[in-house]
């Protein structure tokens, strides 16, 4: 059996889309308590509750999570408040926990999806398995890794499989904590169409700001649900608390969710796909500028410096000649590539001016 064989039935038995949602870390039973009756009170369709028991941390000395006390904690919402549980394993010693404490569904961390050899031991840890087990994509823009990882743990006879675009990890500062790269998601959502994927806003943004539209997006072009990471006060989280939201400001959020029909499939929804690239690459296409720019400026203050004058002709004959030369290889109009690289010449020289007048 190969991952398009795949049924994938399990993702039947919740209503769409479905939300996994819960603090980022489990802190103390009162916390995961509270979240929990607060979730339960917006009456907002949450079946799941996820909790990090584990949590992988950059650094040594931060908080890598209660341990094993934690999934105590996750028994007890299970028991009064009727959730399923979730949470993320990262070795077979955080497999056997889990089990034995009947959580639910657990999922593979962006950090471990990136190391075969993780996942390989934590697939042979959860052999033949009927839990819903979820992978993350990796902290890198690695499809193969992504897919590779599923297929372990197809390997080992686990079949409830689902994926999580949380974005990739970037050393550019933008506005985003993770960047989406929706062309990678989407590219592993068309190969396997049967595999239910959810999308992860809170990794993706790193605030609370932008959860909804991210998730909105994704509900678009035919994701499943999305986790988010919900907290009785997010504000004193021990862990990611810029990125976590109340449960009251989830249930509003929910409710005003709009799921795409599934008989729409077809024109709207390839053209949901399309605008949702298209969105993420004008936003590349942005942060490239401002990059450009800031280089410019640099260029700016070192011909200040030097009294040179901005504008070089020899530069910008180069640049024309690189522009007609890229048309001519990408199959462009030469005509609309020069207008472009004319108005980033363009604004570059306003960039450099500004400095030259600066006293």
């Amino acid at each position: 059996m190969n991952l398009r064989d795949l049924e994938n039935s399990w993702i039947k038995d919740f209503q769409q889309p479905l939300i996994i949602a819960g603090p980022c870390s489990a802190e103390s039973e009162q916390q995961m308590l509270e979240t929990a009756k607060r979730i339960k009170n917006t009456n907002a369709q949450v079946p799941i509750f996820r909790a990090g028991i584990w949590k992988p941390r950059t650094k040594p000395n931060g908080f890598e999570g209660v341990g094993v006390i934690g999934l105590n904690w996750l028994k007890k919402v299970k028991e009064e408040y009727g959730f399923k549980t979730a949470t993320e394993v990262a070795n077979a010693h955080h497999v056997d926990a889990a089990l034995e404490a009947d959580v639910d569904i657990l999922w593979i961390g962006a950090r471990s999806t990136v190391n075969p050899f993780t996942v390989q031991e934590i697939a042979e840890a959860l052999k033949g398995t009927e839990k819903i087990v979820l992978v993350k994509n990796p902290v890198n823009p690695d499809l193969a890794l992504w897919i590779g990882a599923l297929e372990r743990l197809l390997g080992q006879d686990i079949k409830n499989l689902g994926a999580i675009h949380r974005g990739f990890s970037t050393y550019q500062k933008t506005k985003y904590r993770n960047n989406p790269n929706w062309q990678i998601a989407l590219d592993f959502k068309s190969q396997f169409p049967n595999i239910p994927i959810l999308i992860d806003p809170s990794h993706i943004c790193g605030n609370r700001t932008g959860l909804a539209d991210i998730t909105q997006e994704a509900l678009n072009v035919g994701y499943q649900g999305a986790i988010i990471e919900t907290h009785c006060n997010p504000d004193e989280a021990w862990s990611d608390a810029a990125q976590q939201i109340t449960p009251e400001v989830l249930g509003n959020m929910i409710s005003n969710l709009k799921v795409r029909s599934t008989d729409l499939a077809g024109f709207d929804d390839e053209m949901g796909r399309h605008r949702t690239l298209i969105s993420d690459l004008d936003f590349q296409l942005i942060e490239l500028l401002s990059q450009r720019m800031k280089i410019s400026a640099k260029i700016g203050k070192l011909k200040k410096e030097n009294d040179i004058a901005i504008f070089q002709p020899e530069r910008w004959k180069v640049i024309t000649e690189y522009a007609v030369q890229k048309a001519s290889e990408t199959g462009m109009s030469q005509d609309f590539i020069e207008k472009v690289f004319k108005a980033i010449h363009e604004e570059s020289i306003e960039v450099q001016n500004n400095i030259m007048i600066e006293r």
